[in-house]
């Protein structure tokens, strides 16, 4: 968590994918610092701008990349117009990942 009692972005955006995507697995990882000197960066004046997600989720079964690529953005409109630049996604059924 961060200062003041408010939650991270990191920790919303696992709260919300986890409660749609009901996922087995869900990393999120902020690399806003490899992306410091950034203009996204620089205009918002946050540091929580780029992350790398894994989600594994049933949720993800008969859907192509593009869907659950969707599907993670739809779910993270509200970060996105509050300073959220950036998304790497890996986005698989258990299946897929091994489980």
């Amino acid at each position: 968590m961060a200062s003041r009692g408010i939650l991270s972005r990191a920790s919303r955006m696992k709260t919300k994918l986890q409660s749609a995507l009901e996922a087995n697995i869900i990393e999120v990882e902020d690399v806003s610092y490899q992306h410091a000197g950034h203009a996204a960066v620089r205009e918002t004046g946050t540091n929580e701008t780029h992350f790398n997600l894994k989600i594994v989720s049933n949720k993800f079964d008969g859907q192509n990349l593009v869907k659950r690529h969707r599907m993670v953005y739809d779910l993270l409109t509200d970060e996105f117009q509050s300073g959220l630049h950036a998304l790497s996604i890996v986005a698989k059924t258990p299946k897929e990942d091994g489980m």
